[in-house]
């Protein structure tokens, strides 16, 4: 079967989207009216942080993440990283971290140009980290405790966890509960444990809704992209615990069914299904997208944005629920929980093979380097295949490498489905 380039298709557009920028820059407007005029308080948190205690608290919530994750996508963050590294920032930790502060340092944001009149993210009032994704986040966060004179509060999260146990959760939900004096004081009002129930409440809808999101790329052909999927988990990141991103995720999932009803494939003429595992590369997200496109490729679903699906969060329980919600992260389990985890993924999907992205500087979130690929491509019969790259540092990506590689591993599906 000839696998060669076609001619890229015309990206199909998501009609959804245009409603999700406008609630993205009004999200980054209000924390840049609150930071300029001081009549709200600013609270940094990781992206699978307590954002719904700090929400409930009275803060406006800052994802330094986000903006990282936007260092890449607009290419600025290769040129930047090096100031990080001048400061004593190593070049193999975290690329978030170290295109982030290169940002701060030449005073120059993405947001900037995204949003006239925002100069960059705004001040904060206190940071708030979960080391559930890593241990860089506290790291990245002290650097602005100092910069700022600002309090740095952590919760400190099991690593390798297999079975999420009674001690598990009583250890993350006591630390949750720890911050609440300190939020307190710092905010200048009492936490309302109705408000937090609340927002729990939004959350649980926005991730039973992103989940859904997700899951509807298992149907044949797929009516959405993991590429798509990168840009439409906007709110679930940022919003999670607001109204707008549960009214959004409904707007997007009517538009959804309506292409699964008529047949509209994300990819025509979809020949492969395909898994990511890993960051995306934030920089080359079009030029992949047209590559797989132009195979007749769909990469459909990925550990990445199922990295806000938290079905175990209750508000009729938050501080308890929440511990177990960022508990449950892929990152933080075991090689066991993930095996299994990825071959239900597998079967959901209907995979035909697996992309696992080894970014340079996220360890933590590459999944290949203990033998996984080996495991799933011998009990699948099913070709994978690993990239070398990372999130946000180009340097580490070898465009001519990868387009090969990939060319290759779509003939080892053709061939594949050709038996």
């Amino acid at each position: 079967m000839n696998t060669d380039q076609k001619k890229p298709q015309s990206f199909k557009k998501i009609k959804a989207t245009d409603r999700m920028k406008e609630i993205m820059e009004l999200h980054f407007r209000e924390l840049d009216e609150a930071a300029k005029t001081r009549s709200r308080k600013i609270a940094w948190c990781t992206s699978v942080g307590p954002a719904e205690l700090l929400r409930a608290a009275g803060f406006l919530v800052f994802f330094p993440e986000n903006h990282g994750a936007m260092l890449g996508a607009s290419r600025m963050a290769t040129d930047l990283i090096p100031l990080a590294n001048a400061l004593g920032y190593s070049p193999d930790i975290c690329s978030y971290l170290t295109s982030d502060i290169g940002s701060y340092i030449k005073g120059n944001s993405p947001l900037s140009k995204a949003y006239p009149g925002i100069v960059g993210p705004p001040r904060p009032d206190v940071l708030v980290y979960n080391t559930n994704q890593c241990r860089d986040v506290q790291d990245w966060f002290r650097f602005y405790a100092r910069e700022f004179k600002v309090p740095l509060l952590g919760i400190h999260t099991h690593r390798g966890v297999g079975e999420i146990t009674r001690a598990h959760i009583d250890s993350i939900s006591a630390q949750m509960k720890a911050l609440v004096p300190k939020l307190e004081e710092i905010a200048g009002r009492k936490l309302d444990y109705d408000e937090l129930k609340h927002v729990v409440g939004l959350s649980r809808q926005c991730t039973d809704l992103w989940k859904e999101v997700l899951n509807i790329a298992a149907n044949v052909p797929s009516p959405l992209t993991f590429f798509d999927g990168t840009i439409q988990m906007g709110p679930a990141v940022v919003m999670r615990g607001e109204q707008r991103a549960v009214d959004y995720y409904k707007l997007l999932l009517d538009e959804l069914r309506d292409r699964v009803k008529n047949g509209v494939a994300a990819v025509d003429g979809e020949r492969f299904r395909i898994y990511w595992d890993g960051r995306p590369i934030w920089g080359k997200l079009r030029e992949l997208s047209e590559l797989f496109s132009g195979l007749g490729a769909c990469v459909l679903a990925s550990t990445y944005c199922s990295s806000w699906v938290f079905p175990a969060l209750d508000p009729d329980d938050p501080f308890d629920s929440m511990a177990r919600a960022y508990l449950e992260l892929l990152i933080v389990r075991d090689e066991e929980y993930k095996e299994r985890y990825f071959e239900a993924e597998i079967h959901l999907y209907k995979i035909d093979g697996m992309i696992f992205h080894d970014a340079k500087t996220c360890p933590n979130n590459s999944n290949n380097r203990y033998g996984m690929p080996e495991r799933l491509a011998k009990k699948f019969d099913m070709p994978v295949l690993v990239i070398h790259g990372d999130l946000n540092d180009l340097r580490c990506y070898s465009e001519e490498q990868a387009r090969t590689s990939i060319e290759a591993f779509i003939e080892q599906l053709a061939e594949k489905k050709a038996r």
